[in-house]
């Protein structure tokens, strides 16, 4: 009756443990080994921009890194706290997958920043991703990358999509190449996933 009862119990927690460790297994982590940087503005990024790439990257397994102008708590406009992990200035293509900017009205701060644009040509440069959502593909715009590619952006400032040389496209989310563009914080979960599949891709 012991031998049955042992029996018994090895065969359930065998298949508990089969169970248990499904989903588990790399095909559930495609983006395992994969670094993206997030950068966000020293204050008023937008929350849901931020907080939907991270969660469907680090659920795809990816490592996140979550830059900005200064190492202090930035806040986001609708109030969540965040604690960057190191400065913009400090960031190198070489050390990353892909680059993400997040928008909000703080944003703008890295119109004319040229650790933004140096980091995005450079990663333009490797052939790696990069991305920009609501203001943000301003930023890309007047690094030169946007020239001759299609693009979104917040509408208000579609003009600088054109001055940069885009196809303003007025969709929600775009992707060209290896581009992703977002309109917005409604688009944020899309944008997120149109990232994570061209890291899947590979491309």
């Amino acid at each position: 009756m012991k031998k049955i009862l042992l029996s018994v119990l090895t065969i359930f927690f065998g298949v508990t443990g089969l169970l248990s460790g499904a989903g588990a297994g790399p095909e559930n982590k495609p983006l395992a080994g994969k670094k993206v940087a997030l950068v966000i503005a020293s204050d008023k990024f937008r929350d849901e921009e931020f907080k939907e790439p991270r969660n469907l990257l680090l659920q795809a397994g990816a490592t996140v890194v979550v830059a900005s102008s200064k190492l202090s708590e930035s806040t986001g406009m609708l109030g969540m706290k965040v604690k960057p992990e190191v400065l913009l200035g400090d960031l190198r293509a070489k050390d990353l997958t892909a680059v993400l900017f997040i928008g909000g009205v703080g944003a703008s701060e890295y119109f004319h920043n040229r650790d933004a644009h140096r980091l995005a040509q450079e990663v333009q440069e490797q052939g790696g991703i990069f991305g920009a959502i609501c203001i943000a593909p301003v930023i890309l715009a007047r690094a030169g990358l946007l020239k001759g590619k299609r693009a979104t952006v917040y509408e208000s400032e579609k003009e600088e999509l054109f001055k940069g040389g885009a196809t303003y496209t007025g969709n929600s989310v775009e992707t060209d190449g290896r581009i992703v563009t977002g309109n917005g914080p409604g688009a944020a979960r899309e944008f997120a996933e149109a990232v994570v599949n061209l890291l899947k891709q590979g491309k």
